[in-house]
């Protein structure tokens, strides 16, 4: 794994308690940031915290069912409080759920819009400009190959994803001269709880794709850690494919 230098910066990775929040979470850590565990379940929170307080990294839980603007932005003050001001935002909190368009439930539509759009929007509407007003920092959205392809029973789902591919862009028109990067990693299939919920799907996209499997949360987590790193200082607005080469061919 590469290794980066981030210490002293604060980061806060929402859906971080499981998948690949949780492997973000881990390696952020492992390469110096102190981290804000965001998520539902603080017993699975708090195992995330331990286990980075265990390798000598420093985190903090902060629980969060973000679901709309009020969350969001409670969420973002929550986070500056305890391990103060946000250098790092990672949007990777989501709602995943299949299935045909005629029968797909409405409560289910807008709960994928609430977190998957409308909580990232919030989030970077609280963090963004004042990291602006710091000189710098990081975004990085978790979006998904169902962004940027067709699958089949994945309309409302793709749909959120495309929408968050799309603020990603135009977050790094509006912020990028303010020294604020904005980038997004999308995934291809990922073997974690959200993942297996999803029946074949997994299976059925990497048996497509030119790698052939499906990939661990840490190879995704590798991917965000560089786009969060300085070391990316010239990647802005960039959606970056990580799908073993599906979105490809």
């Amino acid at each position: 794994m590469a290794s980066y230098d981030m210490t002293g910066k604060n980061a806060l990775v929402t859906g971080a308690t499981s998948g690949i929040g949780r492997a973000t979470a881990l390696m952020l850590a492992e390469n110096g940031a102190r981290v804000a565990v965001a998520g539902r379940d603080k017993e699975r929170g708090m195992a995330v915290v331990y286990a980075i307080r265990a390798n000598g990294g420093e985190a903090d839980f902060i629980p969060a069912d973000l679901h709309d603007a009020a969350s969001a932005k409670e969420l973002a003050h929550r986070a500056a409080e305890t391990i103060g001001p946000i250098d790092i935002l990672v949007n990777n909190a989501g709602v995943a759920a299949f299935g045909p368009t005629e029968d797909f439930p409405e409560e289910t539509f807008d709960a994928i819009m609430a977190t998957d759009v409308k909580a990232p929007f919030y989030l970077v509407s609280e963090i963004a400009p004042a990291m602006a007003a710091r000189g710098g920092g990081a975004v990085v959205n978790v979006t998904s190959i169902s962004g940027s392809i067709g699958i089949a029973d994945s309309a409302a789902y793709g749909a959120g994803k495309s929408a968050l591919n799309q603020l990603t862009r135009n977050w790094a028109a509006e912020y990028g001269r303010k020294g604020v990067r904005v980038n997004a990693v999308a995934p291809g299939p990922v073997r974690t709880p959200m993942a297996d919920r999803s029946g074949d799907i997994p299976d059925a996209l990497a048996e497509q794709a030119p790698a052939g499997y499906v990939a661990s949360p840490e190879q995704i987590a590798a991917a965000i850690t560089y786009l969060a790193s300085d070391e990316s200082s010239y990647t802005q607005g960039t959606i970056l494919a990580v799908d073993g080469g599906r979105s490809a061919v």
